[in-house]
């Protein structure tokens, strides 16, 4: 059972398409009754339909979710139709998508590293991904998952050094924000 925390909020929205992606843009105001600019962890229905996801932050103080394909199909929407969608916060943050290069990379490293991995939270792992993925750049995020490693090897249990509140997805994001659709 997911813990759920905080008032539930309700919205209606428009799927938009940004390039293959499908997402949904929370209201001004559904961002608002977040906890936080940044990453939050929510349980939700979109047309009653449920599902447990990390909402992103669009850059410009709000948040916004990608819509995957089963999800759609399962609510009977796609970009250009308004859905209904409630949300509340969750406790408990699901696993992250690890992608295939930092997993690697951590499974290639020492004990002590995996062992630390493991042992940080979810929200953590989340944001070790994120700085990772928040690169179109094959070099940079090469030397990113190496960067990881050896922040992780010196006892580094989060990255730093960026802007948590900002939109990261290199394929939906122009300087930190969401882009128009």
């Amino acid at each position: 059972m997911t813990r759920t925390t905080g008032t539930p909020i309700r919205f209606a929205a428009t799927l938009e398409a940004i390039d293959a992606a499908t997402i949904v843009r929370l209201p001004k105001d559904a961002s608002a009754g977040l906890p936080s600019r940044g990453q939050v962890a929510v349980h939700g229905e979109l047309n009653g339909r449920e599902f447990l996801t990390v909402l992103e932050p669009d850059g410009v103080r709000g948040h916004w979710m990608k819509v995957p394909p089963g999800l759609q199909r399962a609510a009977r929407v796609r970009a250009g139709d308004v859905a209904t969608v409630d949300v509340q916060v969750v406790s408990d943050w699901p696993e992250p998508d690890v992608p295939p290069d930092l997993d690697a990379a951590l499974k290639a490293a020492p004990a002590d590293i995996r062992e630390m991995w493991d042992d940080i939270t979810p929200m953590a792992r989340w944001e070790w991904v994120r700085w990772v993925n928040a690169t179109a750049n094959p070099s940079t995020r090469e030397r990113r998952v190496e960067v990881s490693i050896s922040k992780m090897q010196s006892g580094k249990r989060r990255p730093c050094c960026f802007d948590l509140s900002s939109c990261t997805d290199p394929a939906l994001a122009t300087n930190g924000k969401l882009r128009d659709a």
